[in-house]
């Protein structure tokens, strides 16, 4: 009896770059949040009128 060894289905190749990429939620991440709330401060506090003494 001779032994016939089947060949694996092929891989995805998107699939290991999407991986790659951290696939996920489309979100900001930490810094990027945290970056755009200083931006956003910033921003603020430039067109904020100076208070009159």
């Amino acid at each position: 009896m001779k032994l016939t060894i089947r060949q694996p289905k092929p891989r995805n190749p998107l699939v290991a770059a999407a991986h790659g990429r951290r696939a996920g939620a489309h979100r900001r991440s930490q810094g990027g949040q945290r970056q755009q709330f200083k931006l956003a401060l910033r921003r603020e506090l430039v067109h904020e009128p100076l208070p009159s003494p």
